[in-house]
């Protein structure tokens, strides 16, 4: 079991920072996704900013999200328990 999102925080370089429930805090770079599928729309920073907590992920309008495990593994963990 993944811990869960429980803030995001996007940021103008196309990264993320996000709080888990476990008390850590990351850090998840989105660029080298940005050209991929649906997340090409994302690289536009209006579309990409509107990120939102949805259960114990993130996603945005159009019913794009990430899976909990990915986030939490491609996450650069920057404070924590």
């Amino acid at each position: 079991m993944y811990p869960s999102v429980v803030k995001v925080t996007p940021n103008e370089d196309f990264t993320l920072t996000i709080a888990f429930d476990n008390g850590e805090t990351g850090l998840l770079d989105m660029k080298p996704y940005l050209n991929f599928g649906v997340f090409r729309e994302l690289s536009d920073y209006n579309k990409f900013k509107r990120v939102r907590i949805s259960f114990d992920t993130v996603e945005w309008e159009g019913g794009i999200d990430l899976d909990p495990e990915f986030i939490y593994n491609k996450c650069k963990i920057t404070t924590g328990v």
